[in-house]
């Protein structure tokens, strides 16, 4: 074979392999533009706790999976899903200032028997309390927070009274209380009174903590509520009534900011 011919061999070998090369690179090319970009996944502090995992984002308000945990996080910004229902409630074995057979008496059996050994030794301390309301399903929530609505209109409403899903009445793990006399139940002039200061200084020995403290509405989204007691177990609620804080900073939430 002579030179020139070899040489032309040569040129068109190299002139395939370099189209092929090129045309590697523009499929890779168009390959990744056809890809949509991926967007980082970003996991916040709560969402690494046992209570708050993964949360499906709906907009603003994230829908909690792991509903079934004590401390788990119902506000305004997390919420239960419409279907649910909380497991194991039973009627807690305390006084109420109403004598009826209703699912205002209920809570889930763990905080039910921790609201009755604090009744107990509140009682044996000269600390009279009665129960005002603890479960409340979807529907009451929801037929409750109607009936505010036509009173006062929605954005006042939802000042003082939970969208529906967001209530933790909900959870089985709340309940408000009053004093024995039955005065101020679930109202502020319940504040400060004897009853209120015990709650502030003992609730969290057994499990509950004052879910609405005082001065911490940009947190929570409610102002303060003396009554409202919420369950969480005695580990948490030490560590929460202790330090101060929230539920929402215990668990490195974002504020309500309501």
């Amino acid at each position: 074979m002579d030179v020139l011919k070899l040489d032309k061999l040569l040129i068109r070998d190299c002139i395939i392999i370099l189209a092929v090369i090129l045309t590697g690179f523009t499929d890779m090319f168009l390959d990744t533009k056809s890809k949509p970009e991926s967007t980082p996944s970003f996991q916040s502090k709560s969402e690494s706790t046992p209570s708050v995992h993964a949360k499906q984002d709906d907009g603003t308000i994230h829908f909690e999976a792991n509903l079934e945990s004590i401390s788990v996080l119902v506000n305004n910004l997390h919420k239960l899903p419409e279907s649910y229902s909380p497991p194991d409630l039973i009627c807690a074995d305390i006084p109420f200032v109403f004598q009826e057979k209703t699912e205002k008496r209920k809570m889930r059996a763990e905080a039910a028997g921790a609201i009755k050994d604090l009744f107990i030794d509140a009682k044996a301390q000269g600390i009279s309390l009665l129960g005002v309301s603890a479960y409340r399903s979807h529907a009451t929530q929801t037929a409750l927070f109607q009936s505010y609505v036509s009173k006062d209109g929605f954005e006042e409403a939802k000042t003082y009274s939970a969208l529906p899903g967001t209530s933790e009445h909900e959870t089985g793990l709340a309940i408000d209380v009053t004093g024995g006399d039955g005065k101020c139940p679930a109202q502020d002039c319940f504040g400060g009174t004897k009853e209120a200061i015990w709650l502030e200084e003992n609730a969290a020995d057994y499990g509950f903590i004052i879910r609405y403290p005082i001065e911490k509405k940009a947190i929570t989204g409610y102002q303060y509520e003396p009554w409202h007691l919420r369950y969480v177990g005695k580990s948490i609620a030490l560590k929460i009534m202790n330090k101060g804080i929230t539920l929402e900073e215990y668990f490195h939430a974002e504020p309500v900011n309501k």
